[in-house]
């Protein structure tokens, strides 16, 4: 039982209790000390939390766990600030690991460039004498040194199919700048992990994340294919997440692996920590490599409007058929017209099938038209978005893009949720600069990075309140997988998932928030995470 705490209980903005107690995975009472003492026996484990916040466990509702946990082993680039940086960790990471094939890494932002895209010039001293592929944070954009484009055979006279670009420099080059599908030339020539690697990159992986809090996470990218490791990891008792997986569909997805989508949902019907029962499309790129779909012209590049990762028809027929055969629905759209083709697509489903229970969503909405905002609580179409893409250190590039004039829709929160949108929070590590939950709290809170830039707040009046975003990690997390009735909230019945923080949220000084830390982690009623204990 954990008593003497602050305990917010996600019921509400602002509900919270005394004391919890817990039996096996559920919480059993909530109250004050006084009454949940008297119900400890010999054997009860009390926790006394001094008075510090307790919270449901964090709920990551956009992940790429496995492709975040594999970057764990490779080079990180997170802290890298120029071109001569990222060369240094290159070097290191070689040194270290004289025996591997290739040097692979992420992390680099746009804003790291003049261009907003690497090159041999911009990153002077890069090895080559094996073959380097970096990712920039984002995961939409990559660089190859020249070992890896000649393996690759990359030339100025190579072309890609769909959804992706090699860039090319005035001479007709090849940069070494890859977006999109047009990283897929290089990185499908590394080779593959084994099994029993890419099972212990997940086991470091969840300590990272119980360290974090994070007790429930819901994959953006999942494969089938993926989802053995983790039935492997339940079966090995090392499974210290509830995993719900979006299995991916494109355009050219087959009817037959659309079947075995529907056999793996059957299977994991009854699972307790694992879930398979949504789809995940891709309808657009990024801003900073102007790939996003925009109802306007990039205002950097008056003739670029970017594009579909796949048509549009494919689109909506495949959102028709998938939600006609109930699964939840994710749409990857950040231009604010892909946005409104999401909500189209979704609209046209929902008159075709009618009316029923759906937590059909939109991922990333990082521009919006403000005639669109309302749709979203019509049509009952959640807001899936990741704070910690707005943190104002990495938006050089992207506000450059997209220009003055659209900026005050941008990770439009409070406006989403002032027309009754139900807002989701995540990271979309490895996507991002930080998967920390408490990171991304900071951004909703403050929209100012840790060190307090820009002074008021990036685009100050997209801020919300401590209890809202708290919300947008936990409860509504449990509601986008129609688990609420079982975990998000602090609340008898309820799986006992509970965080303890360092710091109070409600009370400190809102630019402390980014330096409050995780003390100790509950996942079905166990200890997993103590600060300072291994």
């Amino acid at each position: 039982m954990l008593v003497n705490g602050y305990i917010w209980t996600a019921q509400g903005e602002s509900t919270f209790v005394e004391a919890v107690a817990i039996q096996d995975n559920k919480i059993i009472q909530v109250g004050t000390t006084k009454n949940i003492q008297a119900l400890a026996g010999a054997s009860t484990r009390v926790i006394d939390l001094e008075g510090k916040l307790a919270i449901p466990g964090f709920n990551d509702a956009h992940i790429h766990f496995l492709e975040g946990s594999k970057g764990l082993g490779e080079v990180d680039l997170a802290k890298a600030k120029t071109g001569i940086d990222i060369v240094a960790a290159v070097h290191d990471f070689g040194r270290l690991h004289l025996n591997a094939k290739w040097i692979l890494g992420r992390g680099w932002q746009y804003t790291q460039f003049p261009s907003g895209l690497p090159t041999v010039e911009s990153m002077p001293g890069m090895p080559t004498d094996r073959p380097i592929f970096l990712e920039a944070y984002d995961g939409h954009s990559g660089w190859a040194n020249a070992t890896a484009l000649k393996l690759a055979g990359i030339t100025s006279q190579t072309k890609t199919k769909g959804f992706g670009i090699i860039v090319l420099d005035a001479k007709g080059i090849p940069t070494g700048a890859l977006l999109e599908d047009a990283q897929s030339l290089v990185t499908d020539l590394v080779p593959v992990p084994s099994r029993e690697a890419k099972l212990d990159a997940l086991r470091n992986g969840l300590k990272m994340a119980a360290s974090l809090g994070i007790t429930s996470m819901q994959n953006a990218d999942g494969a089938i294919t993926e989802l053995s490791l983790y039935l492997d990891l339940q079966k090995n008792r090392d499974l210290t997440v509830r995993y719900s997986a979006a299995l991916s569909v494109r355009g050219r997805t087959s009817l037959a692996q659309i079947d075995s989508f529907r056999v793996m949902r059957r299977k994991l019907s009854a699972n307790p920590l694992l879930k398979a029962d949504a789809i995940k499309f891709m309808l657009d790129g990024v801003i900073e490599s102007h790939t996003a779909a925009m109802l306007q012209a990039y205002d950097d590049t008056p003739n670029e409007k970017g594009n579909f990762a796949m048509p549009l028809v494919t689109y909506r027929e495949l959102v028709e058929t998938l939600d006609k055969d109930s699964f939840r629905l994710y749409t990857h759209a950040i231009g604010d017209l892909a946005v409104r083709e999401a909500l189209n697509a979704y609209e046209n489903a929902l008159t075709i099938n009618g009316q029923r229970p759906r937590r059909n969503r939109i991922e990333h909405i990082e521009t919006i038209s403000p005639e669109d905002l309302p749709r979203f609580a019509k049509l009952g179409v959640m807001a899936s978005m990741e704070p910690i893409h707005a943190d104002p250190g990495t938006m050089g590039v992207w506000e450059k893009a997209v220009g003055t004039g659209r900026l005050p829709y941008s990770f439009a929160w409070n406006s989403l949720l002032k027309e009754n949108a139900q807002l989701v929070f995540s990271s979309d590590w490895p996507a991002c600069i930080d998967v920390n939950p408490i990171r991304g709290i900071h951004v909703a809170v403050n929209r100012r990075t840790p060190e307090g830039f820009p002074e008021g707040g990036w685009i100050p009046e997209q801020k919300i309140s401590i209890g809202k975003a708290l919300l947008a990690y936990t409860r509504a997390g449990a509601y986008a997988s129609f688990e609420e009735d079982v975990k998000g909230q602090i609340k008898v019945g309820m799986l006992a998932d509970v965080v303890v923080l360092s710091k109070n949220l409600f009370t400190i000084d809102p630019m402390q928030i980014a330096s409050t830390e995780v003390v100790t982690t509950i996942f079905d009623g166990k200890v997993i995470y103590e600060k300072g204990k291994k």
